[in-house]
């Protein structure tokens, strides 16, 4: 029974980290870019685009943080800034622990990762703290696996020019994300 019980925490590491890339993939589609002329190791010539500067990600902690190797995969060397929103069992209300981005990130568009968009109210908090420090809703795109309809509502409600990226909608959210991806639960 034990080897079964890995193989399945195997199983789910490995599919959500390919739901992860595939919903990182589309958010960075989102960014914007520039034509170029890319030059292979064999001198081939072709037209081909880049990103424009001033790209970053920033997830939630702790399960926002699965979504990291992702992001880093598809772009080595995009920063990544952190807030830690823990939400209170009783009243839902989310608050603010810790945040560190960039020092410029009001100059940035911003990947703001969270895997499960249940209720909604720690994003809203997260995107209440990336305004103050200048970022603009527009300039947001939230990359998430799994939202409730509930979830998308209220942000979009609260902030009609974010961008919400997400593989699925559904009434009931996966709960205990972070405890399943890093397997401490």
């Amino acid at each position: 029974m034990l080897f079964l019980s890995k193989f399945y925490c195997l199983y789910f590491t490995i599919a959500l980290s390919l739901q992860i890339r595939l919903v990182v993939e589309e958010g960075l589609n989102q960014l914007p870019y520039t034509e170029c002329t890319v030059t292979t190791p064999t001198g081939y010539k072709y037209e081909g685009v880049k990103f424009e500067k001033g790209n970053c990600g920033v997830s939630i902690m702790r399960s926002g943080e699965a979504m990291e190797q992702g992001l880093r995969d598809c772009c080595r060397s995009i920063r990544i800034g952190k807030i830690l929103i823990q939400s209170d069992e009783e009243t839902q209300r989310a608050k603010v622990y810790y945040a560190k981005f960039p020092p410029d990130v009001y100059r940035r568009k911003v990947l703001l990762m969270y895997p499960i968009l249940s209720t909604g109210n720690t994003v809203i908090e997260a995107v209440k703290v990336l305004i103050e420090h200048g970022v603009q809703p527009a300039c947001i795109i939230l990359l998430s696996l799994f939202s409730t309809p509930h979830g998308a509502i209220s942000i979009i409600q609260e902030f009609p020019d974010i961008t919400i990226l997400t593989t699925e909608v559904h009434p009931v959210a996966p709960t205990h994300f972070g405890q399943k991806y890093f397997g401490t639960d």
